[in-house]
C-alpha cells in the first residue's frame, strides 16, 4: 500500500510499505480521511519524544472495515468507523486509576505506531466506533480531536451561565467554542492574531472576537479562560483575565522546557483553579454521540482535502497557518479547498 512516511526528523516521502495484517482483535482500516494535527508537525521534527522513526503518522482518522482479525465479531467489512487511536497498557498505576492518559506505557497510532497517513490503518476493534447515521467519513474525521476536547470539559468546575474566553482560533479552539455554548455558556469570546480564523469562530456562533483579549470588554474578567494555544504570551496574559473564583485551563500543548510567569499572591487570593487536560481519557465515544448530534459544525471546520501524495503540501499549509482543518484523503487523488469534496 502507499503511505507516507517520516523516515527520520524533517525527512518526509510518500512510498509503498507493506499491507498490515489484522492481529486477534484487530480489524484492518481503510482509510477515507485523516486529519493533521500539531502532533504530526513534532513527530516531522522530532520534537515528540515517544515517536519513533520510521513512522507513518495520522491518529484523526476515519474509514470503512477492510479486514477482521480472529475473534472480531461485532463488526463487520464494510462498516464506517471512526477510530480511537489510545492504546492504554491497563495494567500501570495510573491505569489502574483509570487515568489511561497518563499510561506509563502509553502509545497512540500514528504516535508511536504507525497511522492512518496511508490507504490503510490497524486498530483494534475496542478502539472502532461505529459512525452515526448521517456522519460522513470526513466529518468522524474530527471526532478524535472532539474527543480531546470533551476530555477538556470533564476537566472543568462548569456552570451554566458562565462566561468562556478561548485564546486560538484552530481546530481545538474552534471545538471548545462551540462546546461551550452548547455546555449553557451565556457567552464565548475568543481571541487569536489570524482575522481569517476569527471570522470562523463568529461563523461558529463565538459572541465576540479579537485579536487581543485588551479588545474585548468584560469589566469583571471571565470565570473560565481556556488557551488553546500552548503559546507562553497568551497562557500568561490568560491567566491574567480569569476573575476572582475563576478557572484556567492549559489545554494547548506548551513546548516541554517552557516555562510560564504568574503570581502566586493573585491565585491565593483570587481562588483561581487551574487545570490541565490531556488528550483523550473515557470520552471517545461522547464525542462519536456529540458529532451524530450535530452539536460542531464538521463541514465549516475542514477548509482543505489532499490526496495523499500532497502530505508534504499539506504539511507546507499547516505550517503557514493557512486554512482550517486539514485532511489527508490516502485513497483518492482528489484536491479540495474550502470543504468542498
Amino acid at each position: 500500500m502507499r503511505a507516507a512516511v517520516i523516515e527520520t526528523p524533517g525527512k518526509l516521502s510518500v512510498t509503498t510499505v507493506p499491507d498490515p495484517e489484522p492481529g486477534p482483535g484487530e480489524v484492518v482500516v481503510e482509510v477515507d480521511a485523516c486529519g493533521i494535527c500539531g502532533t504530526d508537525i513534532h513527530i516531522v521534527d522530532g520534537d515528540f519524544a515517544p515517536a519513533p522513526y520510521p513512522i507513518v503518522p495520522g491518529h484523526e482518522f476515519a474509514g470503512r472495515v477492510a479486514a477482521l482479525g480472529h475473534g472480531v465479531t461485532s463488526l463487520r467489512v464494510g462498516d464506517a468507523v471512526a477510530v480511537d487511536p489510545s492504546l492504554f497498557c491497563g495494567s500501570c498505576h495510573y491505569c489502574s486509576l483509570g487515568h489511561g492518559n497518563l499510561c506509563e506505557d502509553w502509545n497512540a497510532i500514528g504516535n508511536t505506531r504507525d497511522g492512518a497517513c496511508a490507504e490503510y490503518a490497524v486498530a483494534p476493534v475496542a478502539n472502532c466506533h461505529r459512525l452515526p447515521e448521517g456522519v460522513t467519513t470526513a466529518q468522524a474525521a474530527l471526532i478524535e480531536p472532539l474527543s480531546c476536547a470533551v476530555r477538556g470539559f470533564d476537566r472543568l468546575p462548569r456552570k451554566l451561565g458562565e462566561h468562556y474566553l478561548i485564546y486560538g482560533a484552530g481546530t481545538m479552539g474552534l471545538l471548545m467554542a462551540q462546546l461551550a455554548r452548547r455546555g449553557g455558556a451565556t457567552s464565548v469570546s475568543v481571541v487569536d492574531l489570524n482575522e481569517e480564523r476569527l471570522k470562523v469562530a463568529e461563523q461558529l456562533g463565538a459572541d465576540a472576537t479579537a485579536t487581543t483579549a485588551d479588545s474585548l470588554s468584560h469589566r469583571h474578567g471571565w470565570e473560565v479562560v481556556i488557551d488553546c494555544t500552548g503559546v507562553i504570551a497568551a497562557i500568561e496574559d490568560g491567566l491574567s483575565r480569569v476573575r476572582p473564583g475563576g478557572t484556567f485551563q492549559q489545554f494547548g500543548v506548551a513546548p516541554g522546557e517552557a516555562t510560564a510567569s504568574f503570581s502566586p499572591f493573585r491565585v491565593y487570593n483570587d481562588e483561581i483553579t487551574i487545570v490541565g487536560s490531556m488528550a483523550v481519557l473515557h470520552s471517545y465515544s461522547r464525542a462519536v454521540e456529540l458529532m451524530g448530534s450535530g452539536a460542531v459544525d464538521a463541514d465549516t471546520m475542514i477548509s482543505d482535502a489532499f490526496p495523499l501524495d500532497s502530505y508534504e503540501d499539506a504539511v507546507r499549509k499547516f505550517r503557514a497557518g493557512t486554512g482550517r482543518k486539514l485532511q489527508i484523503l490516502p485513497n483518492s487523488t482528489h484536491q479540495s479547498q474550502d470543504g468542498s469534496r
